[in-house]
This record gives structure tokens, C-alpha cells and sequence, in this order.
């Protein structure tokens, strides 16, 4: 029995999505058939049921970084080798607008959990195969989403430090900021796991979560959901085959 997160291990699969938010879970969760409730332990809700006959697991990590480094250790503890999270992000770009889909390519390390696993040279990175299933999900779905490099940090209400270097980050590309994807990118480096992300924005270059983006922002969570558990059944096929 893991510490935190207290099931029977048959009862989760290979296949996660790992959001960060309860909610997000509890939706992604309604698209799931003969879903059920696996945990809810030490903030960590937990879900399982198949989606076209594939067995899937969804739970909800929290914040930042260490919640989402030990969710992740006790479902590979348990299994679990393939990750996808589901998350939501601010933006850099003026071409990004509210409920806009963003896929990652990859993270700056601006978090602190990371460091614990491998230096801070080491780049994080999702896996090529889960972010090629990602964006053709997306593509079969017709569904709008970037695909660009992200920043994660695990202290949203520190000072930001040197404003100029906020804007060298945009100047370089970067799309979105979050907390989780480069512990999650590190770690499934790791360990051996397969990992992939996107997120929903919820808010512009200028303002962080403006109450006028709830709207757009909650059809960019439905439609990031459809494209993970599209993405998700893909990968599946491709293993069983």
C-alpha cells in the first residue's frame, strides 16, 4: 500500500492523466465508461474506468512540484508508466488568447522539485511519441493547438525577479508557464516513463486569470480533454499493436 495515494494497485492503470486541479480530474473522469473512484487520500483524488474498452486512470496531482513528483512515484509504483497531463497555463505570447490549447515541447526549469532527481543542465523534455499522438489528436479533431516550449516554476506568488528577463523568455519562444511539466518531464526521464502535456490557458501576455477568460478557458479545458483521451486511446492501439 503506497503512503499517500491508498488503493489496490490492479486498480490503476498504465495509462494516467495527471491534472493538476480535483475538477479537471472529476471531468476527464465523466468521459470514461464504468468509471469509479479508486482514492481519495492526502489530497490525491483518483479514478479508473476504459475508455473504447482501454483501461485509464486519471488523478489529480495538486501543485507545483512535490505533489506532483510523489503522485507520480506511487502510480509508477503501481504501474503507471505512461503520463499525460492535463493542465491548465498563462502565456508569454500575444498570439495566444484565452482558452487557447497549448502542447509542450518542452520546459524551463524554474521549479525546485527536479533539482532533487537531476541537475539543472538536464533538460526537461516530453516523450517525442506521446507529443506526436498529441498534436495528431488534435488534428484529428480539428481542434485548434499550439505546440511550443514552457516555463515551470513551483512558487506562483514569489516575486518574479528581474522583469527583463521575463521578457528574454518571450523573446525566445517561450508559450506557457504552469508549475508541473518539468518534474513531470524530468522524472519520467528518470524512471523510464513515457510522459507528454498540454494545457488550457487561462489568461494572456498581460493579465493572469482574468475573470472576462472563465468562458473561453472552460471550453479550452473540454477541448484539451478530448484531445488527451484521443491522444490516449492512440498510444494504447499503437502498444496493443
Amino acid at each position: 500500500m503506497e503512503f499517500h495515494i491508498r488503493c489496490d494497485p490492479n486498480e490503476i492503470s498504465r495509462y494516467v492523466f495527471t491534472p493538476g486541479s480535483h475538477s479537471r480530474a472529476k471531468k476527464i473522469a465523466a468521459h470514461f465508461d464504468d468509471v469509479h473512484i479508486v482514492s481519495e487520500s492526502r489530497g490525491y483524488r483518483v479514478y479508473s474506468g476504459t475508455v473504447a474498452g482501454i483501461f485509464m486512470t486519471v488523478s489529480s496531482t495538486g501543485m507545483g512540484g512535490p505533489t506532483t513528483a510523489i503522485c507520480l512515484e506511487e502510480l509508477g509504483h503501481m504501474g503507471a508508466d505512461t503520463f499525460i497531463r492535463v493542465g491548465s497555463c498563462g502565456t508569454m505570447q500575444p498570439y495566444v488568447d484565452c482558452g487557447d490549447v497549448i502542447i509542450g515541447a518542452g520546459t524551463f526549469r524554474a521549479g525546485g522539485t527536479a533539482n532533487n532527481y537531476l541537475p539543472i543542465e538536464f533538460p526537461a523534455v516530453p516523450n517525442y511519441f506521446i507529443t506526436r499522438a498529441l498534436v495528431d489528436a488534435a488534428e484529428r479533431l480539428g481542434l485548434k493547438a499550439h505546440v511550443g516550449l514552457g516555463s515551470a516554476g513551483d512558487a506562483f506568488y514569489a516575486p518574479r525577479g528581474d522583469p527583463k528577463f521575463r521578457e528574454v523568455l518571450a523573446a525566445s519562444g517561450i508559450v506557457s508557464g504552469e508549475m508541473e511539466s518539468d518534474t513531470i518531464f524530468v522524472l519520467a526521464a528518470l524512471r523510464g516513463w513515457r510522459a507528454g502535456a498540454l494545457y488550457a490557458c487561462d489568461g494572456t501576455a498581460t493579465e493572469t486569470k482574468p475573470v472576462w477568460c472563465e468562458e473561453a478557458f472552460q471550453q479550452g479545458e473540454e477541448n484539451e480533454i478530448r484531445i488527451a483521451i484521443e491522444a490516449m486511446k492512440a498510444i494504447a492501439l499503437a502498444d496493443g499493436a
